[in-house]
């Protein structure tokens, strides 16, 4: 019997009569998953670590990266239904998935909390962009005016300019077509993790010392100190899940193996990679600052020399952005594409496509919606990034408002629905308890987020 696909606005362009040969296996599932974690979030880890001090701050890096494995791993066993491995129904998203599992209600909710956190992560990496790119004007100046001098440099020039960039960006057809930007994504990911982390490394070695305190970064009120700490934890929660893309990028692998299998090694090697990275550059970055550890560790300006490897390092985190901000939009556009065809069926504006032909470039197909769709949503993003070009706060906001819900709330109740399990035992219990402490950590971070947020905009 063939297989089954439950599709709902999958990254991945299908057709009935040509279905989609996936290809995909443990390495190419990896860069994707190494694409979509390591990003704009280890930037904001050391700051996230100096406000919750040194007992607090690796205990909860730790932490979130064992729950972000707990939680990939009952979504890895959603992807093929009943049977997890041999299941004769595909899952290829994670709102389809929903829907299969949980019902067509709690699928509308799952897909209006999905696709405001893609669209949220959007947002924050043309923010990302335009600060990296600040900082490379600014290191530039400080190398031939010194330290002391202003060079002060705007935001909205360069988000404007990172959005054009996106717009031309955002006609690559689906994920199979952008595994060579995954994998560049994910070469510059590993570029500028390393370079601030061996810039702490180096910061601590050169000052002798290890700075910071137990209980981090002081503050001028308790209630002070409670939103900074609330605030961290949304920039660390924006860091680590990928929950949204985890069935996307499964819809990609080839098998045999089970899906499922191949996609637990992924996330498993992927995860490890990740999670050393976050550990130590939060870490030593804290260490080499102590309470003057910058909200942005490679455009904070607390390391300033060898001016030429800070503006490596920050021109790789603007070409991962480049391709990350693909990765996290195309589900967007997959869905608005389907359901604008569906609905309009008859309309030549949606449904018809053009064949173009440059000089020197092989042709492509032009469609009028898609033009005009794609070029709406990249200015959306744009113009939110400049009306509140935030990073720390716009991180952990984002980070707070999508972390229970979507990297814990519904695949822990599809698992208890897969695995039959009932009411008040022990396993149901445990996956309650886990749930129910998640979402008090996202509710106080997102507390704490649109409070930083609120004081920015009115400073």
């Amino acid at each position: 019997m063939e297989n089954q696909v439950i599709d709902q606005s999958p990254l991945i362009e299908s057709h009935s009569s040509y279905p989609v040969k996936r290809t995909g296996n443990v390495w190419s599932a990896g860069a994707h998953i190494i694409t979509s974690l390591i990003g704009a979030g280890v930037l904001s880890l050391s700051w996230s670590v100096a406000q919750l001090g040194w007992i607090a701050g690796p205990l909860v890096l730790i932490l979130f990266s064992i729950t972000t494995l707990v939680s990939a791993s009952l979504l890895c066993d959603c992807y093929r239904f009943p049977d997890p491995e041999y299941g004769p129904i595909r899952t290829s998203s994670y709102i389809a998935a929903v829907k299969l599992y949980l019902g067509e209600t709690k699928q509308k909710v799952a897909g209006v909390m999905t696709y405001l956190s893609l669209f949220g992560t959007a947002i924050a990496y043309v923010v990302t962009t335009s600060v990296s790119t600040k900082a490379i004007l600014k290191s530039n100046c400080y190398d031939k005016e010194g330290h002391q001098a202003p060079c002060n440099h705007g935001d909205t020039f360069y988000m404007l300019l990172f959005g054009l960039v996106q717009i031309f960006m955002s006609f690559i057809p689906d994920l199979h077509n952008m595994t060579w930007v995954s994998v560049v994504a994910a070469i510059m990911s590993f570029a500028y993790c390393s370079i601030g982390l061996g810039l702490g490394i180096a910061q601590v070695i050169e000052n002798g010392t290890i700075k910071g305190s137990v209980v981090g970064v002081p503050a001028s009120s308790i209630a002070d100190k409670l939103w900074l700490v609330f605030q961290a934890l949304g920039d660390i929660a924006f860091a680590y899940p990928f929950s949204t893309l985890l069935l996307e990028i499964q819809d990609t692998l080839k098998s045999p193996p089970p899906e499922n299998q191949t996609m637990k090694k992924a996330t498993m090697i992927a995860i490890f990679i990740t999670a050393f990275f976050f550990f130590c550059c939060g870490c030593f970055g804290y260490a080499a600052f102590g309470d003057a550890t910058p909200g942005n560790l490679l455009t904070g300006f607390g390391f300033y020399e060898p001016y030429w490897l800070i503006d490596f390092a920050n021109a790789c985190i603007i070409l991962h952005l480049v391709g990350a901000y693909q990765v996290f939009s195309q589900p967007i556009y997959r869905f608005f594409d389907r359901w604008c065809s569906r609905k309009f069926s008859n309309s030549e504006f949606v449904n018809k496509f053009y064949t173009l032909k440059l000089p020197l470039l092989p042709g492509f197909q032009l469609n009028l919606f898609r033009l005009c769709f794609r070029t709406a949503y990249v200015i959306s993003t744009t113009g939110i990034a400049i009306l509140f070009p935030y990073f720390n706060q716009v991180l952990g906001a984002k980070g707070a408002l999508i972390f229970w819900p979507l990297a814990i709330y519904f695949p822990v109740e599809m698992h208890l629905v897969q695995k039959k399990i009932q009411p008040w035992t022990r396993k149901w219990i445990v996956f309650r308890t886990f749930s129910f402490v998640c979402f008090l950590v996202s509710v106080v971070a997102l507390v704490g987020s649109i409070e930083g947020i609120v004081s920015a905009k009115l400073s």
